[in-house]
């Protein structure tokens, strides 16, 4: 994972900054472009708040500074010390009431640029955002005049010290790409259907990460949720077994699942995946260990209830810091957002074992994305970091066709397969519990019958003598037919 050096300027949103590898090299020009409202001055102020205050210059061809200010502080970010300077058409050497947006560049342009210049040479600020540079366009005869004049500002201003961003309306048109093509970084604001999101498409002297990533504007400004990228995170994991709690479970996993690994939990609706992973989760020793249970389908009081109702200390292990119970609203999380939440829970507050429940809720949250490509990632993070997961899984049928492991091509993913399925016997539902899948070592490859009673989960013995099982309709096998020893 890229580190920050001193030789990096923060720009005040960290997530920005890691994708940036450490933030922006100094002395250098950026453009923030965008469509309206998607947050470029607000990210500009960022910048120039992180910095040392007395040191940045906001220029302005837009805005008054009293609404600046204004707006800043409506953002979370308070612009008090930060210099600003007007040069707003119709403002900079107005004496007679005589200028106005349709004068040429040989007039009012050359007018700005020259006390842009004089006020940086007089006050020697390091960080500098002019906001916006398209303003400068209307002013020039011809695209020429207006390339011509901004590479002079831009190689100016940096020449002299500060590290300059300037804001653009993004757009198809030859001033646009110009723009891009005279700064050193270009950072792209967009506002999709699927939310927010920054790409990286330009950055001399350094790489980045590429592709989108998720933002949001609040209270606190511009947050950035970098997507999440597997091989930048490791750590050494011994994938020792860990105990289920149930010696009939271990029996079928012969001694039960590594740590570290992927365990996926796949039956239809009212099986108990969730109270398997439950039980799975309550064997996590308060001491080395902890767990998060991601629950996008319930909330904490009706999970909590069934857990009490067959005696799984959960709330027991929610009181001494061993668990954690989040439920998560899909609608209101980018995927992006969600793998920076787990990546907090994990490289923060040390988390190993993590359950995410349902992968249809999780789905929910895509926006148009790749759940198998989400979920691939979020895994190989995970089991990088020597995270145990359990992802629970629901198949679409009760009985009758149920070979199908997960409706999402993820099995592949699983370094465990554990299957509860329906079966009909004697005229009623029964549970079953089997081994898919176990790539850590070998398992036994008989169906047991499962059932969740007010003493907790119960693992019956191999289920013999009958064939037809993963139909759900089994039948028993004649005497005469069965292979004797």
């Amino acid at each position: 994972m890229p580190h920050l050096t001193d030789s990096r300027l923060l720009t005040g949103v960290a997530g920005l900054d890691q994708i940036l590898h450490g933030g922006l090299i100094p002395r250098r020009a950026y453009l923030i472009r965008g469509g309206p409202g998607s947050g470029k001055t607000t990210l500009g102020i960022h910048c120039l708040v992180a910095g040392h205050r007395s040191e940045s210059l906001f220029i302005t061809l837009g805005e008054s500074e009293e609404q600046l200010r204004e707006n800043a502080t409506r953002s979370g970010l308070s612009m008090s010390d930060v210099d600003v300077l007007d040069v707003s058409p119709g403002q900079v050497g107005k004496t007679d009431g005589t200028y106005n947006l349709l004068e040429s560049w040989d007039v009012e342009g050359n007018v700005i640029h020259d006390q842009i210049l004089e006020h940086v040479r007089a006050h020697r600020p390091k960080r500098i955002l002019i906001d916006s540079l398209s303003q400068m366009r209307y002013l020039s005869a011809d695209t020429f005049q207006f390339r011509k004049q901004v590479l002079s500002l831009l190689r100016t201003l940096t020449g002299e010290g500060a590290t300059v961003l300037f804001t653009s309306e993004e757009g198809a048109d030859d001033d646009d790409q110009a723009l891009a093509f005279l700064s050193d970084g270009v950072i792209s604001l967009e506002t999709t259907e699927y939310g927010r999101l920054c790409r990286i498409s330009k950055f001399r002297g350094s790489g980045f990460e590429e592709g989108a990533h998720y933002y949001q504007l609040g209270e606190n400004g511009v947050t950035l949720f970098p997507r999440l990228v597997p091989n930048n995170y490791f750590r050494t994991n011994n994938h020792t077994q860990m105990s289920s709690g149930i010696p009939e479970l271990d029996a079928l996993t012969h001694g039960g699942i590594e740590r570290g690994t992927v365990t996926l939990l796949s039956g239809p609706t009212g099986v108990g995946k969730t109270t398997l992973g439950a039980q799975l989760l309550s064997q996590a020793d308060p001491s080395p260990e902890r767990a998060v249970i991601y629950n996008f389908d319930e909330s904490a009081s009706t999970f909590f209830t069934r857990c009490r109702q067959v005696g799984l200390p959960v709330e027991e292990m929610l009181d001494d810091g061993s668990l954690r119970f989040k439920p998560v609203e899909a609608l209101l999380y980018h995927p992006d957002q969600f793998a920076a939440e787990v990546r907090k829970e994990v490289e923060e507050a040390g988390t190993t074992m993590v359950m995410i429940d349902s992968l249809s809720g999780y789905q929910q949250s895509m926006r148009g994305e790749n759940l198998q490509a989400r979920v691939h990632a979020l895994c190989r993070y995970l089991v990088n970091m020597g995270v145990t997961v359990v992802l629970v899984n629901e198949i679409f049928s009760i009985t009758g066709d149920q070979a199908r492991v997960t409706e999402y091509g993820l099995s592949y993913v699983a370094d465990n397969i554990i299957m509860l399925r329906y079966i009909e016997l004697d005229g009623e539902l029964r549970k079953t519990i089997g081994v898919l899948k176990k790539r850590a070592g070998s398992f036994e490859k008989a169906l047991r019958e499962f059932d969740i009673t007010q003493e907790g989960l119960k693992v019956g013995r191999p289920l013999r003598g009958m064939r037809g099982l993963m139909s759900g309709v089994p039948e028993m096998i004649p005497t005469s037919s069965r292979n004797t020893p």
